[in-house]
């Protein structure tokens, strides 16, 4: 049976990744692995006009159909921000990268009735077979937080 972090990239079709992927790696990461997946995504990046030769996008506004979900890729002092523009936009599935969530974020996610997985890293959902991901991976599932 699979898990609810699991059902977060089963359960959805279309993607939002957010992040700042001139400064960190992640959003690129989580990016490519959906990409690699077959889902629909689009990088939200406000400093950046492309990933691997696709377009970014500044805000969600600017994308061009709405997505089911989103990944937050961001520095802890802007998620709650972006919180209230996925709700604003219609998402109400996000996952907020580890160690990135603040009480104010999960808070409002609370209050706007949004769905919000946290705690770990979204490429070691998305990395499949050998990568350093999988040693993350095999220590989630052994200690049954995967």
């Amino acid at each position: 049976m699979a898990s609810s972090r699991e059902r977060f990239w089963e359960d959805h079709r279309s993607f939002a990744v957010i992040g700042h992927s001139g400064r960190r790696a992640f959003p690129k990461l989580t990016y490519r692995g959906l990409k690699n997946t077959g889902k629909e995504v689009y990088a939200v990046d406000p400093g950046a006009t492309e990933i691997d030769g696709d377009r970014t996008y500044p805000d969600l506004r600017a994308l061009p159909a709405p997505v089911d979900a989103a990944v937050l890729e961001l520095p802890r002092g802007e998620t709650a921000a972006w919180m209230r523009e996925l709700a604003d936009a219609g998402v109400r599935s996000v996952w907020i990268h580890q160690q990135t969530d603040t009480p104010e974020a999960l808070q409002l996610a609370e209050e706007l009735g949004m769905n919000v997985c946290r705690g770990t890293c979204a490429v070691m959902y998305l990395t499949p077979g050998i990568s350093p991901h999988m040693f993350h991976r095999w220590a989630m599932k052994i200690g049954r937080q995967y």
